[in-house]
């Protein structure tokens, strides 16, 4: 019985942690607690200025959590019909974007990961040469107008449909995790190579495809660049786009210098609507990313860590 006790009793197998352990776990303490203010704290001010009263935000009242709390803002945003179309443009594009460069990332990653493709170190050098070398932003206005596809969507989803970086990424992801007894195994049942690609190595591939569609709609979702060179009809404007005129309106208030004089007074006349919308603008504009992140998290980070291990 009193060996039946003693046995049931946890033993006491921990390793006594030294000075210098304790001191280096104190410090990465502070550093993660500095790491989540410094993060959090953009967050938290932007949710509260975007329901505060806008000449508390510019005064400096507000510091981080609402002063004079109003929704006048949220309650505008709903009333802009600009802003709303800008929202629909940027889900069209991060959806339709996001799909060709999956389309082309992931069979391009998978055909560079098979050992019988005598071609694979050829193409992946000529590949990674053009990481370096391109052929700048002035040629490809000329190729994308050329082509006759400005002030259009393709504009925005056609250049740099794919990236060399994450079809490498792709590429060693399936070179390590996707062992070869499988393809072999799939051959013998007489399975052909889409067949492969298909039933084999997509649903194994879950943790890569969910990171390259998180790099990709986050790339969409931010980007204004190219909608600034290519459009010029308002109604595609990208919500960013949408944004950027918001601000850039309140900017122009403020240097009256640089413009006539009705331009300041109309400036002026937009620099209130600025004041209450840019704010919840920003809550518009992130939060669907903020939403998705939570669902993709095991597999962004799974996807990542085993593709950044070279085979």
């Amino acid at each position: 019985m009193a060996d039946s006790l003693a046995s049931s009793q946890p033993q006491n197998s921990l390793i006594k942690e030294s000075v210098g352990d304790r001191i280096f776990l104190v410090c990465v303490y502070i550093f993660v607690t500095l790491a989540l203010i410094v993060t959090l704290y953009p967050l938290i001010y932007i949710l509260s200025a975007s329901m505060s009263d806008p000449a508390a935000v510019r005064t400096g009242r507000m510091i981080l959590w609402p002063v004079d709390v109003t929704l006048q803002g949220y309650r505008v945003i709903l009333q802009n019909s600009s802003l709303w179309r800008g929202y629909y443009n940027t889900i069209i594009y991060t959806v339709v974007g996001t799909s060709i460069n999956l389309l082309l990332t992931i069979p391009a990653g998978y055909v560079l990961s098979r050992d019988d493709f005598q071609l694979k170190g050829f193409v992946t050098k000529m590949m990674v040469i053009t990481m370096f070398i391109s052929g700048g932003m002035i040629p490809t206005y000329i190729l994308v107008n050329n082509l006759g596809i400005t002030n259009t969507m393709w504009a925005l989803v056609l250049p740099g449909a794919a990236s060399v970086y994450n079809i490498v990424i792709t590429r060693v992801f399936m070179s390590t995790t996707i062992p070869d007894e499988l393809t072999e195994a799939a051959v013998m049942d007489g399975a052909n190579n889409f067949k492969i690609f298909t039933a084999v190595v997509l649903p194994l591939s879950k943790p890569i495809i969910a990171v390259m569609a998180l790099f990709y709609g986050i790339g969409h979702w931010n980007n204004f660049f190219n909608a600034l060179l290519y459009l010029d009809d308002r109604s595609l404007y990208p919500l960013q786009m949408v944004l950027r005129e918001i601000l850039v309106l309140q900017d122009l208030a403020s240097n009256p210098d640089v413009i006539s004089e009705e331009q300041a007074l109309y400036a002026h006349s937009q620099q209130q609507l600025a004041a209450v919308m840019k704010y919840g603008v920003m809550v518009v504009a992130t939060a669907p990313v903020i939403m998705v992140y939570p669902f993709l998290q095991k597999y962004f980070v799974k996807g990542v860590m085993l593709g950044s291990i070279k085979g």
